[in-house]
């Protein structure tokens, strides 16, 4: 689909820098409740869905096959919110693709000034904020999000204020249907949208802006992640993956130098897993590997070992008789990889303490379920986002296809309980 820029964007290296040299901390508060900005927004309208393709992932180059789409009819009825998730994505996906580019040409690093990843956070936020309620305007909106704008709104962050706004609209006016410019309390509302606790009852948007940050400031892998919860139950997600290449990493653990970068995964509750460039195309369907034999499973790890416990993970490989070297990458991407085959297990097992958000897994866990993989807690157990911001689960994550799931809990089990032994006995 060809875009129409409306607006271009106006001094956005020197309100980058002013940003870069006004570093200030940052805490994130979620005491403001707002109403819905439906009347405040004049926006986008939604974009025809792609033709569905089907596609046959091994772990070499994708085939793609035709399929009658009769095979749509039977879905459940997600579609208009689909089309809004993926358009809400891709937007937010050009805003930080921007920052990150301007942040990788700087002498900055995000270790001494937190600037250009908060600039992208909010600014994506804001642009989701602003797209769903623009795209569903008679859905009552609940999202539920990682930022609020109470740091924002302090003096010493005016030049950031300023700065999102400025990318908020950029991006926004790349869309043929922008017709209006939005002031800096408009924007702030939009983030602040996403105060919602969730829960079992109702609908309700799930979001990360920004999930991989440290992955971002390095210029490697991130994701905007966006899920849809209905009475509990994650029933769409859209996975935006910028930097994350078409064709398979498996067997690599950089990205590669050549060939076409940046996709987004999108599931619909019962209607399979697809991927389509970022920049638009046709979309083709994906499914987690077949494979049953557990020496060939290569495995995600993240990079920042903080993460997870790499020592915990690294005995589950070892009784597995996993023999290929773990593939480290940042992000929900890990779950976009996992639905396309590049791999055949993830396993997440954070620090004691941490509580994983529901905003880190929703859009990634159907991602992986509707190509035919298993997303559970330690114990074997679904995962369950009905119970507000925050997962509930046994010690962590885990996911593979149904093949390798009864193996992999088994060696969970056994390496968890060795772990319990070794720390009674200390």
């Amino acid at each position: 689909m060809s875009m129409t820029v409306m607006r271009p964007a106006q001094g956005c290296c020197c309100h980058f820098n002013n940003a870069i040299n006004n570093c200030f901390s940052l805490r994130y508060r979620r005491t403001l409740k707002t109403p819905s900005l439906a009347t405040e927004f004049p926006f986008v309208a939604v974009a025809s869905p792609p033709t569905r393709l089907s596609l046959s992932l091994r772990r070499r180059p994708l085939t793609v096959a035709s399929y009658s789409a009769a095979t749509m009819s039977s879905s459940p009825s997600y579609d208009k919110e689909l089309a809004a998730a993926k358009k809400a994505v891709s937007l937010a996906s050009r805003l930080c693709q921007k920052v990150q580019k301007a942040l990788l040409q700087s002498d900055v690093q995000s270790k001494s000034d937190k600037s250009p990843v908060t600039v992208a956070d909010y600014g994506s936020q804001a642009v989701v904020s602003l797209v769903l309620q623009r795209e569903l305007p008679a859905d009552p909106f609940s999202l539920v999000a990682e930022e609020d704008s109470g740091d924002l709104r302090d003096d010493s962050a005016q030049d950031i204020r300023a700065r999102i706004t400025e990318l908020v609209n950029d991006t926004l006016s790349t869309d043929e249907s922008s017709s209006s410019t939005l002031s800096v309390e408009q924007v702030l509302k939009a983030i602040d949208c996403g105060v919602s606790e969730g829960g079992a009852t109702g609908r309700h948007w799930v979001l990360d802006p920004i999930d991989g940050t440290k992955g971002f400031v390095r210029g490697d892998q991130y994701a905007i992640a966006l899920g849809l919860l209905d009475e509990g139950k994650v029933v769409l997600g859209a996975l935006a993956c910028p930097n994350l290449p078409l064709t398979s990493i498996a067997g690599a653990n950089q990205q590669p130098s050549s060939g076409e970068v940046g996709c987004i995964f999108f599931a619909k509750l019962g209607s399979g897993t697809y991927m389509q460039p970022l920049e638009g195309g046709p979309a083709v369907e994906v499914h987690v590997t077949a494979t049953e034999n557990p020496e060939e499973a290569s495995f995600f790890e993240s990079y920042e070992a903080a993460h997870s416990l790499r020592g915990l993970t690294g005995s589950i490989a070892e009784k597995l008789g996993v023999k290929a070297p773990p593939v480290r990458i940042d992000s929900q991407a890990k779950y976009g990889a996992l639905s396309r085959g590049d791999g055949a297990i993830y396993m997440r097992f954070p620090h004691k303490g941490y509580r994983e958000k529901i905003w880190d897994h929703a859009a990634g866990c159907i991602v992986v379920t509707e190509a035919g993989g298993l997303v559970t807690d330690a114990a074997g157990k679904d995962l369950d986002f009905s119970k507000g911001r925050f997962l509930d689960l046994d010690t962590g994550i885990i996911s593979t296809n149904a093949k390798l799931m009864p193996l992999l809990l088994k060696a969970v089990k056994e390496s968890l309980k060795e772990g319990e032994s070794c720390s009674s006995s200390m």
